[in-house]
């Protein structure tokens, strides 16, 4: 995976599958306006939308997107052994393991994205919320994380970014 050919795979990949389930960059960086707004009066979408764009070209992130939305399909079409298949599908609260992969994304710029990232899984917001809808048939267990880590990852991003502008 070390030439710029495989790195471009991996981007589009992991971009192309947030699509396909239904997750646009629009719909993160929404997260990411609803964590910051505060602190920011004056934010724009399109900052939030560029912090996004900054936080989605990490391999970390890449990697975390590319093996949490295969979990979850693997599970949706119930391929994972048991007792895994009935913990994944019914995203079982004590879990936790989605958690941790979601962490790797949010270790990428700094404790601040622990609260972040903490507190936006709590609210559930916006696309969270979709995703978290058991009703659609869909299982999101590790997407629903994923994509709040990297509203907090790149909210944090932002934060830092404007630390000294204020």
């Amino acid at each position: 995976m070390k030439d710029k050919k495989s790195m471009d795979i991996l981007k589009e990949t992991s971009r192309r599958w947030l699509h396909e389930r239904g997750v646009e960059i629009e719909d993160i960086a929404k997260l990411v306006m609803y964590l910051q707004q505060k602190y920011h009066p004056d934010l724009e979408l399109e900052e939030c939308i560029y912090n996004v764009e900054r936080v989605l070209t990490k391999r970390e992130v890449q990697n975390a997107i590319l093996t949490g939305i295969q979990l979850d399909r693997l599970a949706e079409k119930k391929m994972l052994e048991e007792p895994l298949q009935a913990i994944v599908e019914v995203d079982e609260g004590l879990y936790g393991v989605d958690e941790i992969l979601a962490f790797s994304i949010v270790n990428v710029y700094g404790s601040i994205g622990f609260t972040n990232y903490g507190f936006i899984d709590k609210q559930k917001p916006g696309i969270l919320q979709k995703l978290n809808d058991k009703s659609s048939g869909m299982c999101h267990t590790f997407l629903d994380d994923i994509v709040g880590a990297i509203a907090a990852a790149a909210s944090s991003r932002l934060a830092h970014r404007n630390e000294g502008q204020q």
